[in-house]
């Protein structure tokens, strides 16, 4: 894909600049006529939208559907019954120190942010960000990741024929581009990748003191307990980790799993992949590739790191890589501290002792290494509250994986090497808006205890 060159994203840039001063966007009519255009854009661009991720991904309408097209909508939708509400000037109790006084927290646009996808999710991810710069009144440019160049010209095709590039624009290319990007004088940075590019984001927007949201990703646990219904967890488990051919920010990543159900689990593992995709995954319409050659190659090099206990079958080809569990790996090996970001599923077992309960090794384990996005316990309830307790995570589900992010009523969002900030719903909006505090002083009388020589000292002093 051809890079936008610098001269052009200058020119986009100080446009919108420009554009963001005329004061339109900060109108909340023009908020959701904008979020009005940006859904009718999509219902009309379903279709193409579809099939370009289909090229890129290989998949499929129901799979892009379900977790881009459907999520992004109902965003949309979301925002335009909320923003007026989300967007009111709130009035805030004034302390006494104030008296007559009234305090009031104004919601104001950032400005002109600038959104990066990745290319797992090529429309979710980067149309999501989008409703919240709209809803908040910025202005955005938006650059798609150009691993999915069909995706990335759909959109690009997509938002020109919809708004003027002095309100959104869509730039391209790849890192150097990027680069160039993090440089400018953005209001706001919104990055979905990588920790490690994360890094590199940072570094860059520290120049300009640019804030930033990042949202990551790591190495999420999944935990499978004695008490678990393994027939349920493993439906969902197998679900979870094949959906999107485990290129998901938060798929689980790997098992740690009790010794008394780990055969079990595998058995039942191995039927819920043929109930979910038939007697050949390979065949199935509904199961992704790996997104390119490199990625094909990193994911498959961590197939010799252990003992293949299930699955294990690739197609360099079709890029396509079966869901596979594998156990005995190094604690230290690549499949155990990289994120892997495909089928592959390592599996810890871990046997209870006198010492030492399932429990308390699993937390133990989790707190050894960075924090990740996601957390997922399968068993009693009460013993999951229990493991979350003990550990951290963006997010996370009991008994369930990858469904926490559906809510918008919760917010999504990584904390320390998973990520800062948080999106979705009025999280969305709040991540694109500056909460200005106002404080309106009367001026029929004015309270001389503030003032030098603070003559009334000793009865404020009583007062505070």
């Amino acid at each position: 894909m051809e890079n936008t060159t610098v001269e052009r994203i200058d020119e986009i840039l100080a446009k919108q600049k420009s554009f963001f001063l005329q004061d339109k966007t900060k109108e909340v009519k023009y908020r959701i006529e904008m979020l009005q255009k940006l859904l009718v854009a999509i219902e009309r661009w379903e279709g193409a939208l579809a099939d370009a991720v289909w090229k890129d991904l290989h998949k499929s309408y129901e799979e892009a559907f379900l977790t881009e097209i459907s999520i992004v909508k109902g965003e949309i939708r979301e925002h335009i019954k909320s923003v007026k509400h989300w967007a009111k000037k709130e009035r805030c109790q004034s302390p006494i120190t104030i008296f007559g006084s009234k305090s009031y927290i104004v919601k104001e646009p950032l400005g002109t942010a600038l959104i990066v996808s990745p290319w797992n999710y090529p429309i979710q991810l980067l149309l999501n960000p989008l409703v919240g710069a709209i809803s908040a009144g910025c202005t955005a440019v938006l650059k798609p990741s150009p691993y999915v160049p069909n995706v990335s010209e759909a959109i690009e095709s997509m938002i020109s024929e919809t708004f003027d590039e002095s309100y959104i624009a869509v730039v391209q290319g790849n890192r150097d581009v990027n680069g160039y990007l993090f440089k400018q004088k953005f209001d706001l940075i919104f990055f979905t990748g990588s920790p490690a590019l994360a890094r590199t984001v940072m570094k860059a927007a520290a120049e300009n003191l640019t804030p930033l949201v990042l949202e990551l990703g790591g190495k999420s646990p999944c935990i499978i307990d004695k008490s678990a219904d393994i027939k349920t967890a493993a439906k969902r488990i197998a679900w979870g980790k094949a959906l999107n051919s485990g290129q998901t920010c938060i798929a689980p990543d790997y098992i740690l799993i009790h010794s008394d159900v780990k055969d079990a689990f595998v058995k039942t593992f191995q039927e819920s992949l043929k109930e979910l995709y038939g007697d050949s995954i390979a065949e199935s319409k509904h199961y992704v590739r790996i997104v390119s050659d490199k990625a094909f190659e990193r994911v498959t090099g961590y197939l010799s790191e252990g003992t293949i206990i299930c699955g294990g079958k690739t197609d360099a080809q079709s890029r396509f890589i079966e869901p596979t569990l594998i156990e005995n790996m190094a604690m230290d090996s690549k499949i155990m501290t990289e994120e892997i970001f495909g089928p592959l599923f390592p599996v810890v077992t871990i046997t209870e002792t006198e010492r030492q309960s399932f429990l308390q090794q699993v937390v133990a384990f989790i707190n050894k290494r960075e924090k990740p996005l996601a957390f997922y316990y399968f068993g009693k309830e009460k013993d999951g509250w229990k493991a979350i307790a003990g550990t951290s995570s963006g997010g996370g589900c009991i008994n369930d994986t990858i469904m926490h992010i559906v809510n918008p009523n919760i917010p999504f969002g990584g904390v320390g090497n998973s990520g800062m900030g948080h999106y979705h719903g009025k999280e969305s909006f709040e991540a694109f808006t500056h909460r200005r505090s106002i404080v309106v002083t009367p001026t029929a009388f004015d309270l001389p205890f503030r003032y030098m020589p603070y003559n009334l000292f000793k009865v404020v002093k009583s007062i505070l």
